[in-house]
């Protein structure tokens, strides 16, 4: 039991006012080196941690302390760690996935809101945070009117402060790019980063796709709106480095397939690839246990892995180590470091969400294209 619930039942059942105060004078979940308490504080029948962490126990249940309605779980985390989570409140025959009301931290994605757990160590990267002192970029939309999916295609484009039509910048194109900039604040990590000279100026294209589970998952399609009808158009309206080795693709879980995919497809184009937590389903004997969804990613990964060739120059990979795709990452960095390709892997502490990729994006951006800071140390 956490010391502070120990000494809140040293003597005898707590009343209500003690529980009160215990709630109102510490913060949860009670976060102490190599372990944290998670406390729930209302009537239930059953309370049960549901931890977003793949290839673990998922559903911890937390234990009623004796003649109160406070429900607590310790349970041991490794430094450094972050993880999102709910719990799963049983009243009679009813079940809810709730957040937890004693934990302000909250993350969003596409689906909603998680709590957060920060282990001890853990620390939101301060680049990740609004810098008054660093000038912002301006954000616009391009329409690019696509054949190959026969409709209408809208890109946002970030442009750099003090952009300038005479200068010539960098490219780099991202898988999911509203995504990104809802839920990984990747504007403010542009913003900052440059500003720190950590990387160019750089014009940042940011794609998004109406069906994501079909056009991520290594479909010509996709490879060739982004090599053969955005890329030229981006070259029209911006002032671009010609320059392979400033061209890059980005994405993470399918976004990284795609973007792999798309390397794979037009070697010659893309020299950068940042990959996140990339969904590289293969199988080595018999069929895999994906779903038909990653039926064309498991054909792509396997003809990679039987014909392997160097598709790009530089490629950073990052992953978690609570998801289960961290095998799926390990198993193809060798591959790609065999091409003769320069790669980069960094695994976290943390699980498949948007602010794990949020939290690498500064070690992936920089070892891509560093820009004057970095270049004084190379």
């Amino acid at each position: 039991m956490n010391e502070l619930i120990a000494a809140l039942f040293a003597e005898a059942v707590p009343d209500g006012a003690r529980i009160n105060a215990f709630i109102r004078d510490n913060d949860f979940p009670l976060v102490e080196p190599g372990h944290v308490t998670f406390v729930y504080h209302g009537q239930a029948s059953e309370v049960i941690l549901r931890r977003w962490i793949s290839g673990m126990s998922t559903a911890q249940p937390l234990q009623r302390l004796e003649g109160t309605d406070l429900w607590a779980l310790r349970m041991e985390l490794p430094e450094n760690s972050r993880f999102e989570y709910k719990f799963e409140v049983v009243i009679g025959d009813t079940r809810q996935l709730v957040l937890d009301e004693l934990n302000g931290v909250l993350a969003h994605d596409p689906f909603g809101a998680n709590s957060v757990c920060q282990g001890h160590g853990y620390e939101r990267p301060v680049w990740t945070l609004p810098d008054e002192e660093a000038r912002g970029g301006e954000l616009a939309s391009l329409n690019v009117a696509s054949k190959v999916f026969a409709m209408q295609r809208e890109v946002h484009i970030y442009m750099p402060a003090r952009f300038r039509r005479n200068r010539t910048y960098p490219l780099l194109i991202v898988h999911d790019g509203l995504d990104y900039l809802r839920y990984a604040d990747l504007k403010t990590v542009l913003d900052n980063l440059i500003h720190r000279q950590e990387i160019p100026a750089m014009i940042v294209a940011l794609t998004q796709s109406p069906d994501r589970l079909v056009e991520y998952t290594g479909d010509p399609r996709q490879a060739s709106f982004l090599a053969e009808e955005l890329l030229p158009l981006l070259n029209e309206k911006f002032p671009l480095l010609n320059d392979r080795n400033a061209r890059g693709l980005a994405g993470a879980s399918l976004g990284g397939v795609s973007a792999l995919h798309t390397a794979s497809c037009y070697p010659e184009l893309f020299g950068q690839l940042l990959l996140q937590s990339g969904s590289f389903a293969f199988s080595d004997l018999g069929h895999h246990k994906k779903g038909p969804v990653f039926d064309p990613v498991v054909r792509f990964v396997n003809e990679y892995r039987s014909n392997p060739f160097p598709l790009a120059d530089r490629i950073y990979m990052s992953c978690g180590i609570y998801e289960s795709l961290i095998y799926e990452n390990r198993s193809l960095l060798p591959l790609l470091q065999a091409q003769g390709m320069q790669v980069q892997f960094e695994e976290a502490r943390d699980a498949h969400n948007w602010e794990n990729w949020r939290d690498r994006l500064r070690q992936g951006l920089t070892w891509l294209f560093p820009g004057p800071l970095w270049m004084v140390y190379e």
